[in-house]
């Protein structure tokens, strides 16, 4: 199965859903990472130092390809330009399944992220049109949870990433511009251990991830419930 993570800056993926992309990984998934902007600038951050944390975080996980678009941060939005901008990536990764951001944030970014992933994947589909490759739909959106609110969801459902819950934070803390790592636990970290951890308890295991769906979630065995 192919997957497509999209998010608004580099490290929303890491946060959100890293440990469930080194579990589909192990499972023998395929995955690409698509950044919709540099997330630049930042105050302590430069492109360059930007880029090479998300080349870092990307070789942590080993996703087969992390693709950055020129798309501006803080003035992100849902423009048919940019719907067909990642429809085209759509239809060049031809993922079987999307992640996107939740559709709830303090973030304008991370809304519009959302907004324009699910008009992007309904554009991927289209024919006589001017968007490059063959047109596809990824048959499921789901949206990971890297957000500014402290929301209290009921989750679609929780993947278990107890056995990747160390190398995600390697993945995250990648992005030492971002956060202060200088603490005997940094905040990001404290922030991934205690609500992976809640996740977790929620199903009886160390640490899981919380993912979203607009569409109810269907089963077809048994074997993969924990």
């Amino acid at each position: 199965m192919r997957i497509l993570a999209v998010g608004a800056h580099p490290d929303d993926v890491e946060i959100g859903m890293g440990g469930t992309i080194l579990a589909l990984l192990a499972q023998g998934h395929s995955v690409v990472i698509c950044d919709l902007t540099d997330g630049e600038p930042t105050p302590r951050g430069t492109p360059e130092r930007r880029a090479a944390e998300a080349a870092a975080a990307a070789r942590m996980l080993g996703v087969e390809r992390r693709i950055t678009l020129p798309l501006p941060n803080r003035l992100l939005a849902d423009t048919v330009e940019n719907r067909k901008m990642l429809a085209g990536v759509i239809r060049e990764v031809r993922p079987d399944r999307l992640f996107v951001p939740y559709w709830v944030d303090a973030h304008p970014d991370h809304v519009a992220a959302c907004t324009l992933a699910e008009a992007a994947r309904f554009y991927a589909k289209l024919t006589r049109t001017d968007i490059p490759g063959e047109p596809h739909l990824p048959s499921r959106v789901l949206h990971f949870f890297s957000t500014h609110y402290d929301l209290h969801i009921r989750p679609a459902f929780l993947f278990d990433i107890s056995d990747h819950f160390d190398r995600k934070v390697e993945a995250v803390t990648a992005y030492a511009s971002q956060f202060d790592l200088d603490q005997p636990e940094p905040g990001i970290v404290h922030h991934l251990r205690t609500t992976n951890a809640y996740w977790g308890f929620l199903i009886g295991r160390p640490y899981a991830e919380a993912f979203a769906s607009r569409e109810e979630v269907g089963l077809s065995s048994l074997d993969a419930l924990v």
